[in-house]
């Protein structure tokens, strides 16, 4: 007898717990799977067992009160299983997991995609070198490992995660060389009436400048890395004073660093919903390319529903009341009666989301960052296919991101496309004389992520399959 849950939810993070955990207090059979070895996401990411003890901050307490209500409930939760691939049999969706290297089945009447977002490093010569790492990717390495990134950092990037990382590499004992961002102080200023509404967030965010400040460490407004030195390591950060475009106009310093925590936004993880024939729409607004859905998590697709920073960034605090809000329309959809609750729910994701938009907005990159870009600057990095070789391929008459990633295998490598693709959807559209809206992300196909061929193939007998005989001559 087949096995099949009420509803699956993809990605354990504030968005995916919070649906779990909505849906099976509601009595429904809840299935939650996640590729990390606990739930949390990248914003409540918890610590490694191997720290004993750190001080507390806003998202490590947020996290751990998910664990905690995650491991006192019922759900069924499957950590380190890597969803690769999902179809769906008539009204089953079925879930291709491979976990302790074996792929098996999970299936279920409802699915919940929380898949989350990644980050967007508009490339700069040098960006390759080891000692250069993510702003998000940063977050992970202080969440997880309580680690730096050096000793000595260049903190450069936009929005708040800016001020946050710099804060962080202080507060466990590292040096920041500088803070670099496009975002000037009047760009800070037009955000201030959304934050006037998030006191402790407001308040959060002017120590960690203040800290900055008291430190001596120098903020350069309206600047962006053009270079980073080094061979097989960092050695020094180039930066630029840019226009109001964001394309740079002079070099302003050259500082010495052994590492850079480098990051231009977030990006909604889409492929997965995008694979299952969502529709999706440009917002710069909202991270780039997003799925057509309602606020509690409806799309074009029966029994397919999505929630969190995968519809649009709008922070953690909006993806978990989100989660929430589509965990109880799916209960609704299979019978429950969750009106009022839902009611409540949608009026707080609401304020959260229109706060979390504001941010999310300091990250839109300008037209001329691409400036940032050199023709010999490596782009897709799994490749290793430069600026120049991309303007080849589009002057041939590659005019979309399907159509360059025939030519010259961009985004085929193990990212799927994650780090390059946004850059290269630029790039199409300056050189083709469009808007970034116009160039759609490449067609999402399975694996959804890296899978050894065998966990894939199946465990077979060679002898049982059919071979055909030999065609007569």
């Amino acid at each position: 007898m087949r096995d099949v849950f009420d509803i699956a939810i993809l990605g354990a993070g504030p968005a995916g717990g919070n649906a779990a955990l909505a849906s099976v207090q509601q009595g429904l059979r809840t299935v939650l799977l996640d590729e990390q070895p606990s739930a949390g996401g990248q914003v409540w990411r918890a610590r490694s067992a191997s720290i004993l003890a750190a001080p507390e901050t806003p998202e490590s307490r947020a996290g751990a009160h998910l664990r905690s209500k995650l491991s006192t409930s019922d759900i069924t939760y499957l950590k380190d299983a890597r969803v690769w691939q999902i179809a769906r049999e008539g009204d089953i969706w079925q879930l291709q997991v491979l976990s302790g290297g074996q792929s098996d089945a999970v299936e279920a009447n409802a699915l919940i995609l929380a898949t989350g977002a990644r980050e967007f490093v508009q490339p700069v010569p040098g960006w390759t070198t080891p000692g250069v790492i993510g702003l998000a990717g940063a977050t992970a390495l202080f969440k997880q490992n309580l680690t730096l990134p050096g000793r000595r950092t260049v903190v450069s990037g936009t929005g708040p995660l800016l001020f946050y990382v710099a804060s962080e590499i202080r507060r466990l004992g590292g040096e920041v060389a500088a803070v670099v961002t496009p975002n000037t102080r009047a760009d800070w200023l037009r955000a201030l009436p959304a934050l006037a509404g998030k006191p402790r967030l407001l308040g959060r965010g002017a120590l960690w400048i203040a800290d900055l400040m008291l430190a001596r460490v120098p903020i350069y407004w309206g600047h962006a890395v053009t270079e980073v030195l080094g061979h097989d390591a960092v050695s020094d950060v180039k930066i630029a004073r840019l226009d109001a475009e964001w394309a740079p106009q002079k070099h302003v310093a050259t500082i010495g660093a052994d590492s850079l925590c480098l990051g231009n936004g977030l990006i909604p993880q889409i492929e997965p919903a995008q694979m299952l024939g969502v529709p999706i729409h440009y917002d710069a607004a909202l991270g780039g390319w997003v799925p057509d859905v309602s606020p509690d998590g409806v799309t074009t697709i029966a029994s397919l529903y999505l929630c969190g920073d995968g519809t649009g960034i709008r922070g953690a605090n909006a993806a978990a009341l989100q989660g929430r809000l589509v965990g109880l329309r799916v209960a609704a959809d299979l019978g429950r009666n969750t009106q009022q609750a839902r009611t409540a729910a949608q009026r707080a994701w609401r304020r959260a989301a229109c706060f979390g938009r504001s941010m999310t907005v300091l990250s839109v990159a300008r037209p001329g960052l691409q400036a940032v870009t050199s023709e010999d600057t490596i782009i897709c990095r799994c490749e290793s296919i430069t600026r120049r070789q991309l303007l080849e391929e589009i002057d041939k008459g590659a005019a979309s991101a399907n159509a360059v990633k025939s030519g010259l295998r961009v985004g085929m490598g193990p990212c799927g496309g994650k780090f390059c693709q946004t850059a290269i959807a630029a790039l199409i559209a300056k050189s083709r004389g469009r808007d970034v809206s116009t160039v759609a992300p490449p067609t999402a196909r399975p694996p959804l992520r890296p899978v050894p061929l065998g966990a894939a193939a199946g465990s077979f007998d060679y002898d049982d399959l059919p071979i055909p005989k030999p065609a007569p001559l």
